[in-house]
C-alpha cells in the first residue's frame, strides 16, 4: 500500500477546500491522526526543519507565532504526549493514548477530548484562489486547535517576515516535500506557484 492509499483509507479523500470561520478559503489535504503518524511528522518537522518553520495556537483573537534559535535539545513521548523542548521553554501536544496517573486517571472524555482527533495540511488562498500561506494544523478531540506550524512562505523573508519584492518559489520546498511523503502527490502543484504576493483578504 502506498502512503497516498494509506491517507485514502484512513480519511476516505485526500483534499477539500473548504471556508475557516474568517470567511477564508483553505485548502485542506487530511492526513491520518494516529499517534505514529504524527510523532514521526512532527519528529521531522522540528528536528529537521527548526529554522524554517514558525509554530504556535493560531486562533480567532490571538496568533502565537514562535521561531526556534536552536535546534531541540528533547523530544519524547510520555503518557501520550508529546515533549518538545529548547532548553527550558518547552510545549506537551497530546497525541496518543493517556491515562494520566494511577492516583489522577484521565476519563475516557478527558482522554479523548485531550488527544489529536484532526490533522492536515492546508493551503490558505486569496480571493483570487491563490495559496498566500501554508502550514499544518491539529486539533484535539473538542475541534480545538492544539498547534499550527507555519510553513516558509515564498512571499515572506525568511527572518524578518517582511513582504518580498518577488516570491521565491524554492521557499515551498518543505511543503512540495510533505505533499510528496504524506500525500503520495510527488508533482509540485502549479496552483502554489499562481500567487502574486502575500496580503490577508
Amino acid at each position: 500500500m502506498t502512503v497516498k492509499d494509506y491517507v485514502a483509507s484512513k480519511t476516505g479523500h485526500l483534499s477539500r477546500r473548504a471556508v475557516d470561520v474568517d470567511g477564508s478559503s483553505v485548502d485542506i489535504f487530511a492526513l491520518p491522526a494516529d499517534e505514529e503518524t504524527l510523532e514521526v511528522l512532527l519528529r521531522d518537522l522540528f528536528e529537521n526543519h527548526w529554522r524554517e518553520i514558525t509554530f504556535g495556537p493560531v486562533i480567532q483573537g490571538a496568533a502565537y507565532e514562535f521561531k526556534a534559535s536552536s535546534p531541540p535539545t528533547h523530544i519524547g513521548m510520555f503518557d501520550g504526549y508529546l515533549t518538545i523542548a529548547f532548553g527550558a521553554p518547552h510545549f506537551h501536544i497530546c497525541i496518543g493514548v493517556h491515562k494520566g496517573s494511577p492516583h489522577n486517571p484521565a476519563s475516557p472524555a478527558l482522554a479523548r477530548h485531550r488527544r489529536t482527533s484532526r490533522a492536515e495540511l492546508y493551503r490558505r488562498l486569496d480571493q483570487s484562489g491563490a495559496p498566500v500561506s501554508w502550514g499544518l494544523r491539529l486539533f484535539n478531540g473538542d475541534g480545538e486547535q492544539q498547534i499550527t506550524v507555519l510553513l516558509p512562505n515564498p512571499f515572506l523573508d525568511q527572518d524578518s517576515d517582511k513582504v518580498l519584492k518577488a516570491p521565491e518559489w524554492k521557499r515551498l520546498t518543505l511543503w512540495d516535500s510533505l505533499r510528496a511523503r504524506w500525500l503520495g502527490q510527488g508533482e509540485p502543484d502549479p496552483l502554489d506557484r499562481s500567487g502574486r504576493g502575500f496580503r490577508h483578504d
